[in-house]
């Protein structure tokens, strides 16, 4: 299985993080395309269909990454069903 670089993982956790923070998914399309977009590189580089999901992964492919950090992740989340799954027109 190919795994992304870390910088490329950091430098996707980090726009994701703060496109969430200024709330792009409720802003101007582009912003929300930005998000998609980020959601879906994120998922891709990691093997995941949930970007709740990407997140941990990628989270875990960094440098010093431990478990005891992570949030906690429900069942539903692991399996895609959180509502912010992968766009469909994103996964084509």
């Amino acid at each position: 299985m190919l795994m992304a670089h870390p910088a490329g993982l950091t430098d996707l956790i980090a726009q994701y993080e703060a496109l969430q923070a200024l709330r792009a998914g409720e802003g101007e399309p582009q912003a929300q395309q930005r998000l998609a977009d980020l959601s879906y590189t994120l998922c891709v580089a990691t093997g995941t269909r949930d970007v709740d999901a990407a997140l941990i992964a990628a989270r875990h492919q960094l440098p010093g990454a431990r478990v005891q950090d992570d949030s906690v992740i429900t069942a539903g989340a692991a399996w895609g069903k959180t509502g912010r799954d992968v766009p469909a027109a994103g996964r084509g």
